[in-house]
């Protein structure tokens, strides 16, 4: 099934699904996982602002998966696939193929790659989806991943909310509306693009902060660069 197809079936559920939050629980945060979410949260969000209760810093599109998947590839490259936790790297842009950016210039630890590992393990991320249906002969997607990317922000958030002492400051990739946000103008003025996954600090009410993604390399650069146009095309197909 193509992410068209899927943008078909699944925007119908998505616009019931946000009627149905608008009208009983306009407060609540809402997490998308549902694919394609470079569209399924802008098309959710369309739906809260019809009814007046839209809150950017409530409504998140869960990009995690990127940043568990680039993780363990690093991982496995340098042979410590043993700790893929020990690596930090950011991912930006969206949650599909080519817009999504990963920052392996920002990774902490600092990693080493020549020019055809760094595009190598790009491309892996970008279609580390396809990998996956691949492996199962097109009889399913990554559905155990996804669910525990989904527990890793459902615990950040849990850990704001509930945890006796408090936690604040905890950073989580996702894609957003980010006017609004504290951050998010200057995001905008980059990308040109007010949907968009960056690293968000999350606190009581929400996405308290937007990330900026700093300075980049070259090719990270001139990938986002056509990461931008296809989101474009993506968000505003649907005159959203």
């Amino acid at each position: 099934m193509t992410r068209d197809d899927l943008f078909s079936t699944n925007s119908k559920i998505i616009i019931e699904l946000g009627e149905s939050i608008a009208k009983f629980s306009p407060n609540a945060f809402i997490l998308v996982i549902t694919n394609p979410i470079n569209s399924t949260v802008p098309i959710i969000a369309e739906v809260l602002k019809e009814h007046n209760v839209f809150n950017p810093k409530k409504l998140f599109g869960i990009t995690t998966l990127d940043s568990v998947r680039l993780a363990k590839f690093v991982a496995e490259h340098f042979k410590t696939a043993s700790d893929p936790g020990c690596y930090e790297i950011p991912i930006i842009g969206g949650h599909s193929g080519t817009t999504i950016i990963p920052l392996i210039s920002q990774s902490k630890p600092k990693v080493e790659l020549n020019q055809d590992e760094l595009k190598s393990l790009v491309h892996r991320v970008q279609y580390a989806g396809d990998e996956v249906i691949e492996a199962k002969n097109g009889n399913g997607s990554a559905t155990l991943s996804m669910a525990y990317s989904a527990f890793i922000f459902i615990e950040a958030l849990i850990k704001i909310f509930y945890a006796s002492i408090g936690h604040s400051g905890i950073l989580q990739s996702t894609f957003i509306y980010l006017p609004g946000i504290p951050g998010g103008d200057e995001i905008v003025k980059r990308v040109n693009l007010d949907f968009f996954a960056v690293q968000v600090e999350l606190g009581v009410d929400g996405a308290q902060k937007v990330k900026d993604f700093g300075t980049i390399s070259q090719y990270e650069q001139h990938i986002l660069s056509d990461a931008i146009v296809e989101l474009k095309e993506i968000i505003y197909y649907f005159n959203i």
